[in-house]
């Protein structure tokens, strides 16, 4: 097995492409960790809201007793 690039300078710029490969990696990185990011957030607030729900349907029973 050969490498194909002769340093790791020519693989970082890819023969002019490199910027435009090594951006597109990070762009979709980035895109995954904020719908990564946002999706746990969504999650523990839909938690907290429904444990609070959860809280006040328990008082009012408790007061229709």
């Amino acid at each position: 097995m050969q490498f194909q690039f002769d340093s790791l300078m020519d693989f970082w710029l890819m023969d002019g492409h490199g910027p435009y490969v090594w951006s597109a990696y990070a762009i979709t990185f980035v895109v995954l960790g904020v719908l990564v990011i946002g999706a746990r957030m969504q999650r523990r607030l839909f938690l907290q809201r429904q444990r609070k729900a959860l809280r006040l349907a328990e008082q009012q029973l408790k007061q229709n007793r």
